[in-house]
């Protein structure tokens, strides 16, 4: 397979956003699917000071031809300054279920 897959993840303090990100990036094809995940706590130190925030963690399943153009546009389409954006390599899977991946990434 060309395309190698791999899972990006990021993380949002709200849920309808969240969503937004998700359906987005599936609807633009820079994604196969995005799963969004319940709230969890992130605590984190921002400016000097440790905080906590509920967020909900969207991970996305797509190429790494089509990584660049989903890093930019969760980027464009992000609220905050600096958001989590973490790339996961998939090692191995179903022939069946990368092969979808690649297919629902490409170009219509």
């Amino acid at each position: 397979m060309a395309n190698e897959i791999v899972i990006a993840q990021t993380t949002i303090d709200d849920e309808d956003r969240a969503n937004a990100l998700a359906r987005g990036a599936v609807e633009n094809r820079l994604a196969a699917c995005a799963h969004v995940d319940p709230p969890l706590t992130a605590v984190y130190r921002w400016n000097g000071a440790v905080e906590s925030a509920r967020e909900w963690r969207i991970s996305y399943r797509t190429t790494t031809d089509r990584l660049p153009e989903l890093a930019s546009w969760v980027a464009r389409e992000h609220t905050y300054d600096v958001p989590e954006w973490i790339t996961l390599p998939v090692a191995g899977g179903s022939a069946a279920y990368l092969s979808w991946v690649v297919e629902e990434t490409g170009t219509p």
